[in-house]
């Protein structure tokens, strides 16, 4: 059977931000799909969502936005429903549109609830599996020897057969992985809390697999005596599979079961069964166990240990008396003290001889920052002063450049009364830049009872007055960078210098 590999937008509803809503909202799906509801609307979803004990409250549009990205990611499909009778076009654009989960978006949901089934899941070695896995294989041995058995009965016993194998993976799985983790736990109490039980169930499984193993495989031989693709096309007849469904593939599964059934007891090859390797596994674990917890038990009678001496010498510092007592433990205990300082010299080293002994050197300046910090002071020459005047007058230069264009500009627009706006014509592009910003302020603004709309730049000193004759004239602005096409505003600009309105040119 071909390995299928994953849609990449499969999961993605569950990392991210919103993973808790989009969650939510398959899940209200997958509820409705176990009804035999065909497709939901927003406002089915939302009181679905609502009922499923999601509290937080999504608005219309944040909804709409979800459901539009799960379409995208092909977990839903939209659906037009035209059986409704819509009485205004807000209500047919609102119930219009109907949502259905798709293959994926169910595969995507079941794909989530069983990894967080795994994540709960503390994992056993099922021993009733055992008794389960050998009855199924003797009913199916007696299906196959009776001729006018049911295919029903049979397809029923190979699935109920295939899920049993899969619990004994999966437990054994979760099992193993559980031993390991306790292994590794630096808390002996928890090992000591769950030690009896775990090694008792170890040795009962291991009993368990001595015995039911034989009869297992005696059973796995008398069904294929009997013939495993005979055993499988029944079971083919007995599923009574939909017309679109793919048989090879159903039929590929089941013989990848029985082959990892027969890897479990009665392997083709001659190789050792995977429940003798398990066999194998649990007596090593069972003695790992007693190990450890015989060293457990040797720690709790007393011995001595690395911790202990530490909280021993711990006690020890809390009852000396004198700072010199405590100086005598600590070289008694370690052997060591502080020699930060051994790389300082003495101020004239010259007076000081080479052979000169510790005890009978001079002694040193030391620093309260190397005592402190373990570091010397370090002085540096002092950094030099930035000279920002050239900056200060290279930006003033450009302020008044600037501001001689801005006025050069307004002087070039002012209009001195009521002109076209097609009159504006051969306007430097810095220009044309200051008209299209005086006519976009304009057009935002609101219109009188006349039809003029009247606005003003920022610094209050130029005010623009727009109006539209309403002739139907158009005009056209040729640029350097393009030209510009719209109604032939009527247009009057002037300029505004402390209250009162200049007439410009």
């Amino acid at each position: 059977m071909a390995t299928q590999r994953v849609p990449p937008d499969v999961f993605r509803f569950a990392v991210g931000a919103q993973a808790e809503s989009y969650s939510a909202i398959l899940r209200a799906f997958a509820d409705a799909a176990q009804r035999w509801e065909g497709s939901l609307g927003i406002d089915d979803v939302r009181d679905r969502v609502r009922a499923s004990g999601w509290l937080d409250a999504l608005g219309d549009g944040d909804l709409a936005e979800r459901l539009k990205k799960l379409a995208e990611w092909g977990l839903l499909d939209v659906v037009q429903h035209h059986a409704e009778d819509y009485r205004t076009a807000a209500e047919y654009e609102r119930r219009n549109l109907h949502y259905a989960l798709t293959k994926a978006g169910a595969a995507a949901w079941s794909g989530l609830r069983h990894a967080m089934a795994s994540f709960d899941e503390t994992g056993a070695l099922p021993t009733a599996v055992l008794d389960a896995i050998a009855d199924r294989l003797a009913e199916i041995a007696a299906l196959l020897a009776e001729p006018g058995s049911a295919d029903r009965r049979l397809c029923a016993a190979v699935h109920e057969l295939e899920g049993h194998l899969e619990s004994l993976r999966t437990g054994t799985a979760h099992f193993h992985a559980e031993l390991r983790r306790l292994q590794r736990s630096d808390d002996p109490g928890e090992f000591d809390e769950v030690k009896a039980a775990t090694v008792a169930h170890l040795q009962e499984f291991t009993t368990d697999l001595d015995q039911r193993r034989p009869a297992i495989s005696a059973a796995l031989a008398e069904v294929e005596a009997h013939g495993v693709a005979d055993l499988h096309r029944r079971a083919l007849r007995g599923a009574d599979l939909p017309p679109t469904a793919d048989e090879r593939d159903w039929l590929e599964r089941r013989a990848a079961s029985w082959g990892t059934l027969r890897d479990w007891f009665r392997p083709a090859d001659g190789s050792p069964p995977r429940a003798e390797l398990l066999r194998a596994a649990a007596r090593g674990i069972v003695g790992e166990l007693l190990r450890e917890l015989e060293r457990i038990t040797e720690a709790r009678s007393g011995s001595s240990s690395a911790a202990a001496d530490f909280r021993e010498l711990a006690r020890w510092f809390t009852t000396a008396d004198r700072d010199e007592d405590l100086h005598r433990l600590w070289s008694a205990a370690f052997g060591l003290g502080p020699a930060r300082h051994a790389h300082l010299a003495h101020e004239d080293p010259e007076l000081v001889a080479p052979a000169t002994p510790w005890a009978r050197a001079p002694r040193v300046r030391v620093s309260a920052l190397l005592r402190s910090g373990g570091r010397v002071e370090r002085f540096g020459s002092t950094g030099k002063v930035r000279d920002v005047a050239q900056l200060a007058a290279l930006r003033a230069a450009r302020a008044r450049q600037e501001r001689a264009e801005l006025d050069a500009a307004w002087q070039r627009l002012a209009t001195g009364g009521e002109v076209r706006l097609s009159s504006f014509t051969g306007l430097e592009p810095g220009v044309l830049d200051r008209l299209l910003d005086l006519l976009g302020r304009a057009l935002a603004s609101r219109a009188d009872d006349a039809g003029v709309r009247r606005a003003r730049t920022g610094d209050g000193r130029v005010e623009i007055e727009l109006s539209d004759p309403a002739d139907g004239r158009t005009a056209e602005l040729r640029t350097e960078r393009g030209t510009l096409c719209g109604p032939d505003f009527a247009v009057h600009v002037r300029l505004v210098a402390d209250g009162a309105v200049e007439a410009g040119g």
